[in-house]
């Protein structure tokens, strides 16, 4: 047993043999030597929303700090975020008319595929990733054709898809990523974009897409919310892990590029089971509900913000993801250069 003067000095010979970590965090220089995950501007992907109907961009009420563009604008918000490193952009449009069918979403001169030229034409080298669903251009809200019970048709809702994907590679979309959760909508959308000379063009798929809480803040955004009912008939169930695997694995068979797991931060988990079975790249979707939650406790004092978001981007890196979709991507990336 350790003396009382021995335990006090820490000069024992049983206490110099001890292996102690505490001794390379020391410093912080000692602290970046052994660090174990590294969070980088390049695992970034910044949302952008693009509505018909503004002129000036619009602040979300529940998101602070995002916005909703108009066309004429996203080219100039764009370029200050690939002056910040940010290799990509993800956009969702809102349309001023809404049908049935989502007729907006595949019309060749919609608000998403004037906002791919428009970037594109600015920041030839900005990667821009255009999400495929027609929740944001159905008068009822819902990601597909619904009969006449309002149930979500699936076969006939993946020809949308298709031709929705089709016209975002042809005004020039680096990556399609379909989140609809319909089954089978990514060999669809392959062999669409085969058959219209885009095979080329990768398809990130939205593959453990949860029917989750934390949405809210995007359904302000994106005008998306449904008119009755909810998305818990196609988008996966919160308890479930193996089925998010079963997904997974089907998007792969169907021809998916990358992976991805939405939300983040609540399935941490999924993202790890995920990176362990799949060798795929993973992006997890850090979405409205986390980023609005975090600034809302920030600009109430409660929290340092640059300090949670730091922490809580690096889980998810740490987590297995290879890409971080983010609305808090532009001041990340200026706190790391900083």
């Amino acid at each position: 047993m350790l003396s009382e003067r021995e335990i006090l000095s820490g000069t024992s010979k049983r206490a110099s043999l001890v292996n102690r970590p505490r001794r390379t965090r020391r410093t912080e220089n000692l602290r970046r030597m052994v660090r174990e995950t590294h969070l980088s501007v390049d695992n970034f992907i910044y949302p952008l929303f693009i509505a018909e109907s503004i002129k000036e961009e619009v602040e979300i009420s529940s998101m602070p700090g995002v916005y909703r563009w108009p066309v004429e604008r996203v080219a100039r918000e764009a370029e200050a975020v690939a002056a910040l490193g940010i290799p990509a952009v993800l956009l969702f449009g809102i349309p001023d008319f809404k049908d049935a069918t989502g007729t907006e979403a595949y019309n060749p001169n919609g608000v998403v595929q004037a906002a791919v030229r428009e970037i594109k034409k600015a920041v030839p080298e900005l990667i821009v990733i255009t999400d495929v669903c027609l929740c944001e251009y159905t008068d009822h809200g819902h990601c597909g054709v619904l009969d006449a019970s309002g149930y979500v048709l699936n076969d006939p809702t993946l020809d949308l898809l298709a031709k929705m994907s089709l016209s975002h590679a042809e005004a020039g979309a680096d990556i399609i990523a379909p989140s609809d959760m319909m089954d089978g909508r990514i060999g669809a959308i392959r062999a669409a974009l085969d058959d219209g000379g885009f095979e080329n063009t990768p398809i990130m798929a939205y593959s453990a897409k949860y029917a989750s809480g934390f949405y809210g803040p995007f359904r302000e955004a994106a005008d998306s919310a449904p008119a009755f009912g909810d998305r818990r008939s196609y988008q996966m169930d919160p308890p479930n892990t193996r089925e998010a695997l079963r997904e997974v694995e089907l998007d792969i068979a169907e021809g998916a590029d990358m992976i991805m797991v939405k939300p983040a931060l609540a399935y941490l988990d999924v993202i790890a089971r995920v990176k362990d079975r799949f060798d795929l790249p993973l992006a997890a979707y850090n979405v409205s509900g986390e980023y609005s939650m975090l600034k809302a406790a920030a600009r109430l004092g409660w929290l340092d913000e640059e300090r949670v978001v730091r922490e809580s981007l690096t889980a998810i890196k740490r987590a297995g993801a290879d890409m971080i979709i983010t609305y808090h991507a532009r001041e990340a990336a200026r706190w790391l250069k900083s």
